[in-house]
């Protein structure tokens, strides 16, 4: 009788740049309540992404300009999002791969973040990409943490969608992201049994 002995590669660890990561109801954090994170980037060391539903109440994409006393007579107002909890005062850029500037990270090829005033002055000129968002923040975990926080009730990933990021209001990201994974937000419970 001959055997065979076939040997097994273990699979690549499971990165979620160009996913997006939605909080699961319930999850006790209320920073990240019905959140929409953009994943940009994670490897085995860390993790960053950017809330793409969360609407700061304080300043616009042109009150931010006048701020950083940057021309915006070619754009039109967009508000700007709270990217996260780390680093408040920093700013981001979600766009279109369709622009390319110093510093900029494409993220498999399904979107890109730029981090660098150039991108906000090409766009108050006219000429930056032709989709963007302005965030202020974003959200950060360390080597292994955002590994860990997946295996308990709190996130879920999926596919990450231009369409949801783009196309879709504010209000509806959160649970157009579960509808394009087959999944009714309205059948989600807050509280997590056992069988």
């Amino acid at each position: 009788m001959l055997t065979l002995m076939t040997q097994t590669t273990p699979a690549p660890p499971p990165f979620l740049s160009g996913q997006f990561l939605l909080s699961m109801p319930g999850m006790g954090d209320e920073r990240f309540s019905r959140a929409v994170i953009a994943m940009c980037a994670h490897d085995d060391e860390s993790a960053l992404g950017i809330v793409i539903n969360h609407v700061r109440g304080d300043v616009d994409a042109r009150g931010l300009m006048d701020q950083l006393d940057i021309d915006h007579s070619g754009m039109d107002d967009a508000p700007v999002y709270a990217g996260g909890p780390v680093e408040p005062q920093r700013g981001f850029v979600l766009h279109s791969t369709d622009y390319e500037g110093q510093g900029t990270l494409n993220v498999a090829g399904r979107w890109a973040l730029t981090a660098t005033l150039d991108i906000l002055r090409d766009i108050g000129a006219g000429n930056g990409p032709a989709q963007w968002l302005i965030a202020l923040g974003y959200t950060g975990w360390g080597e292994g943490q955002l590994e860990r926080e997946l295996t308990q009730h709190g996130w879920m990933s999926v596919d990450g969608d231009g369409g949801i990021m783009w196309n879709t209001h504010v209000a509806d990201r959160w649970p157009r992201a579960f509808e394009s994974a087959g999944i009714d937000v309205s059948l989600l419970s807050a509280t997590s049994g056992r069988a």
